[in-house]
């Protein structure tokens, strides 16, 4: 198959307007490379998530920005200035962490106050700037307690708080969220983002949740083996994924391995272990003979033989009810298991299992994929 040596869909970004800039950086340790000449640009007031799982390179990106290491070869650049060898006292930059670090024996007031008052600001402006910061982050009346007296989600707003009293032009988060539960998680993604519309600041973020950077991106920068697999805005990872790892990473996936037949005019079809489909046009050149993947999101499958879809026979492995939705299991003729997800509507059809069922889907909504990696 003809693959493009590169999916990333890297954005345009005026070097005016970019906050950061890395030029073909290289991290190595050893034998191996952490990071492989990466180029990234942030704009100035972006919020840019870099999402992957372990070792795929984005706290080593992190760290790079954050002046924590340095690079093997390439450039940093943060607002314009050289910053590749600049020790990180000297980046203009915050960060926030998993472990909150805030000091034990000082209050929330002073827990704030605390990089004013080594940055020698007049009394008054400290306790303005600090004010101001409680108002926003909405704790103006724990301003007293020590962080022992606060619950988690708390003591992150008042470690976020600190961090931005003093306005650094560039905001750094390696995972801040991960030590709090489901419920407390989803409300500081709310609060983290509102914060981010109201003060304009640059913010990178990196997580292994996907969820987090859906919900609060401008744009999403997902790692794979020390390189940018795909980036670009959270739809459009979601729904137009360029390679099978953006397709299993972000959202759940039903992924159809096959080989192309019809390749031209008259449209593609996929020969595939459990039947011949039609299947979109493709984002990337493909032939006759061509190995593929068909890619097809469980939330635009259905259970039935509605003859504007494309269905396959299978049986009814399982079944989880997910609160409002309840993703089914079918396995096909060849063994291999198609998930299906329908919305929890009161007097909807109940599929059991061992169910014979036909599982399908309207051929818009697929998506194909090439089967091997973009190198």
């Amino acid at each position: 198959m003809n693959v493009p040596p590169a999916l990333t869909n890297t954005p345009v970004v005026d070097r005016a307007q970019a906050m950061v800039e890395l030029q073909g950086v290289t991290k190595r340790y050893g034998e191996v490379d952490a990071l492989k000449r990466v180029d990234l640009s942030i704009r100035k007031g972006e919020f840019v998530t870099l999402l992957g799982p372990s070792g795929s390179g984005k706290s080593t990106l992190l760290n790079l920005i954050a002046g924590m290491i340095t690079p093997s070869s390439g450039r940093i650049v943060i607002d314009g200035r050289d910053a590749t060898t600049l020790p990180t006292n000297q980046r203009s930059l915050g960060m926030v962490f998993q472990n909150y670090a805030l000091m034990p024996h000082m209050t929330v007031f002073e827990n704030i106050a605390f990089p004013l008052q080594v940055r020698h600001l007049p009394k008054d402006e400290i306790r303005r700037k600090v004010e101001h910061v409680l108002d926003l982050i909405q704790l103006g009346h724990v301003a007293g307690r020590r962080p022992r007296e606060l619950s988690g989600g708390q003591q992150q707003r008042i470690s976020l708080a600190r961090c931005i009293v003093y306005n650094p032009a560039l905001i750094l988060m390696d995972e801040p969220l991960g030590a709090l539960d489901k419920n407390l998680r989803e409300q500081m993604q709310l609060e983290i983002k509102r914060l981010h519309a109201d003060l304009g600041i640059t913010m990178l973020y990196v997580t292994h949740d996907q969820d987090e950077a859906l919900t609060m991106s401008d744009r999403i920068v997902l790692m794979n083996g020390g390189k940018i697999e795909q980036q670009g805005q959270p739809d459009e990872l979601y729904f137009k994924p360029a390679t099978v790892f953006s397709a299993e990473f972000i959202g759940s996936s039903n992924l159809i391995p096959g080989i192309i037949e019809a390749a031209g005019t008259t449209g593609l079809s996929l020969r595939t272990a459990i039947g011949t489909f039609p299947v979109p046009a493709a984002d990337h050149p493909v032939a006759n003979g061509d190995k593929a993947m068909l890619l097809v999101r469980p939330e635009n499958m259905t259970l039935g033989g509605e003859p504007e879809v494309t269905s396959v026979s299978g049986r009814i492995d399982d079944s989880i009810l997910l609160g409002g939705v309840v993703r089914h299991f079918v396995r096909c003729e060849d063994q291999s298991t198609i998930i299906v997800q329908e919305l929890n509507k009161p007097g909807r059809p109940v599929a059991k299992r061992g169910d014979q069922v036909r599982a399908g889907w309207p051929p818009a909504h697929a998506r194909l994929l090439p089967a091997t990696a973009p190198h």
